[in-house]
C-alpha cells in the first residue's frame, strides 16, 4: 500500500494513541546518540517493519547518503539509504512508531508532507525528536540537555526531566517542520537534544546516549540498558587517560569546566568567562578534523 511518497509493509496494522519516536541523520546525531536511543526503544518494546520510502533517490543524493555494498550468500548486494519506519503494538497504554530520517536533499516540502501523512495515517498524538550536538561542554560535568515541547503534558515532561529551553540560533533542518506543523494536526511535540563535548567527538557516543535513556526510561517506564551503561564508562575512563597524556587538553577542560559552573551558578555580576584565543582554536581545529573524517 502506498501512502504518499511511503510504501506501507502488509497487512497494515492498526495502532491507537500512538507515539512516534524520532531520529534525524546526520543533523542532531552526532556520536549516534539518537540511533542508539531508537535502537534500545525498539529493542526493549519489540518492532516490526512498518514503511520505507518508495523511491529514496526523489530525496536523497547518494553521493551524501552514500549506498553499501556487501556480500550474501556469494553474491555482491546493495542497500540503498532511505527512511525507515517501524511500530511496535502494546497490550494497554500507547503504540509506537520509530522513525529514522535522513536529512533530505531534494524536495523537502514533500519529504515532510510524507512524514506528517504517515503521522495522521496512524493516529501519532505525541512527536518526539531526539538527537544530540556538539557544544562547548566538558565531560567532567552532566551533560545539558535542551529541547523544546507544545503541549501541556510534554511541557511538564522536560521541566520534570530537568531539559532546558533551547537557546540555538542558525541554520538548521527543513524536517523540523514537522516539529512546527504537528501541532496544527493535534499532536504534542517534544525535542530531547543532548549537548556533547566537542573535543571528543566519538563515533558512538555512548554517555550523550545514556543522558538521554534515563529521561526516555523515566517518561516511559523502561528498564535502563546495563551495556550501554558500561560503555558510557568505559569511554569516560578512555577519556580521562587521554586527559592526564596531554597537558594542553587538560587545560582546554579545565576552561571549560570553569565556563560550564558559571553558565549554570548564574554568577551576577561578573565577568561572563571566555576561552582563551588558544582554547578556540584547539576546538575549530578539532571540528575541522571530524568534519573531514565523517564526509
Amino acid at each position: 500500500m502506498k501512502l504518499r511518497a511511503f510504501e506501507l509493509d502488509e497487512p497494515v496494522p492498526e495502532l491507537r494513541d500512538t507515539h512516534a519516536i524520532v531520529m534525524l541523520k546526520p543533523w542532531v546525531d552526532v556520536g549516534r546518540a539518537g540511533s542508539i536511543i531508537v535502537s534500545w526503544m525498539e529493542n526493549q518494546l519489540g518492532v516490526k517493519d512498518l514503511a520505507k520510502l518508495t523511491r529514496p533517490g526523489d530525496f536523497f543524493d547518494f553521493t551524501r547518503h552514500r549506498p553499501t555494498s556487501f556480500i550474501s550468500a556469494g553474491r555482491r548486494r546493495m542497500t540503498i539509504p532511505n527512511t525507515y519506519v517501524t511500530y511496535s503494538k502494546q497490550q494497554s497504554g500507547n503504540d509506537f512508531i520509530f522513525m529514522r530520517l535522513l536529512e533530505p536533499h531534494h524536495h523537502g516540502e514533500e519529504y515532510v508532507e510524507s512524514v506528517l501523512d504517515l503521522m495522521q495515517k496512524f493516529g501519532v498524538k505525541r512527536y518526539t525528536i531526539i538527537g544530540s550536538m556538539h557544544d562547548v561542554v566538558p565531560h567532567t560535568r552532566p551533560l545539558n540537555v535542551t529541547g523544546e515541547a507544545i503541549g501541556e503534558n510534554t511541557s511538564k515532561l522536560l521541566a520534570e526531566n530537568g531539559v532546558t529551553s533551547i537557546e540555538y540560533r542558525g541554520p538548521t533542518s527543513i524536517c523540523f517542520l514537522i516539529s512546527q506543523k504537528a501541532p496544527d494536526m493535534g499532536m504534542e511535540t517534544m525535542s530531547l537534544i543532548v549537548h556533547l563535548p566537542q573535543y571528543t567527538q566519538m563515533q558512538e557516543d555512548f554517555n550523550g546516549a545514556v543522558r538521554l535513556m534515563h529521561i526516555m526510561s523515566s517518561i516511559y517506564n523502561l528498564a535502563v540498558d546495563q551495556s550501554i551503561e558500561n560503555n558510557a564508562l568505559r569511554q569516560t575512563e578512555q577519556i580521562n587517560t587521554a586527559l592526564d597524556n596531554n597537558p594542553q587538553l587538560k587545560s582546554v577542560v579545565k576552561q571549560l569546566e570553569n565556563l560550564y559552573d558559571n553558565r549554570n551558578e548564574n554568577i551576577e555580576d561578573q565577568p561572563a568567562t571566555k576561552l582563551s584565543p588558544e582554547v578556540e582554536q584547539f576546538l575549530t581545529e578539532m571540528n575541522r578534523r571530524f568534519r573531514e573524517d565523517t564526509q
